[in-house]
């Protein structure tokens, strides 16, 4: 166990996990600023970046670049120069570091040495998205990117398929007709929301059915980056007992019974199909990708 008064006086510097505009500069804070001026260095995930931003706001702190690539060797230098006194300002390109951007590591290992860290409020584009979507905010689960290939999306969102909460995504322009395609063949069609351009001069929020959030995709030219948000499962959740199967995926599933009740591959699918509450085509589909 370890307790952390985050203002005490120490001989240790301090690590700041400053959050920067997502698109809008005036949402920068007042006590972002103060620390990003007095601070000893700024660790940034692109440097270039967010010197654009230190310029704007007339900063002149030295920066150094802390991302996915260098965070390992560069977390090591960082976290020595906390030891001896400095205090450090951590930034990611956009948001809050550490929500799907670089952070997690420096956070955890300054608290395994006792460095007190200290966490400022502000931006962040998948709780502007949740809020402006209009769908429930009482239950939530942020997940961030999902993977890129379509088996390994198309099992992670059948994990979450019979979770009542409102589901948060982010994706690229790119990848987004995929993306939303595979939760419409998983999650059915439920409601759906896109938010892109979050405080810039385009915002703009997609609100309706996932069939229909399709269509609009279709005739659409995509740019910016996408927020998506998706309606929670409206079924009422099973019992833990019941839910045995729900480590598995399907293939373990339907190869479960096809060993323990000595099924052919086609009984075994449709017993599958019922537990999880799937189309048996789907089920098929999936353990026939999985072999």
């Amino acid at each position: 166990m370890k307790s952390q008064k985050s203002f005490e006086s120490t001989e240790k510097g301090t690590a700041y996990i400053v959050p920067t505009p997502i698109g809008n500069l005036e949402d920068i804070t007042y006590r972002a600023l103060k620390v990003l001026q007095s601070a000893s260095l700024i660790a940034a995930e692109d440097t270039r970046n967010t010197k654009k931003l230190l310029t704007h706001f007339e900063i002149t702190t030295s920066l150094i670049s802390y991302h996915e690539h260098n965070k390992e060797s560069r977390g090591e230098q960082l976290l020595n120069r906390l030891e001896n006194g400095e205090s450090i300002a951590f930034v990611s390109d956009a948001g809050m570091p550490g929500i799907s951007d670089p952070g997690y590591e420096m956070v955890q290992s300054a608290i395994a040495e006792s460095i007190p860290v200290v966490v400022l409020p502000g931006a962040n584009a998948a709780l502007c998205a949740l809020v402006g979507s209009g769908l429930p905010t009482s239950e939530f689960l942020f997940y961030g990117f999902l993977p890129r290939k379509k088996k390994d999306k198309l099992k992670e969102l059948e994990r979450m398929k019979s979770l009542t909460a409102t589901l948060l995504f982010y994706e690229s322009p790119h990848r987004l007709k995929e993306t939303v395609s595979a939760i419409h063949e998983q999650l059915g069609d439920r409601q759906l929301t896109l938010a892109r351009e979050l405080t810039k001069r385009f915002e703009e929020y997609i609100r309706g059915s996932i069939s229909e959030i399709m269509e609009w995709i279709e005739q659409t030219q995509l740019k910016g980056e996408f927020c998506i948000v998706v309606e929670g499962s409206e079924d009422t959740p099973l019992s833990q007992e019941a839910l045995w199967w729900s480590h598995l995926s399907v293939l373990e599933h339907v190869t479960h019974y096809m060993g323990e009740e000595n099924l052919s591959s086609k009984e075994a699918i449709k017993k599958v199909a019922i537990d999880r509450q799937m189309p048996k085509r789907e089920v098929y589909q999936t353990y026939h990708i999985d072999e």
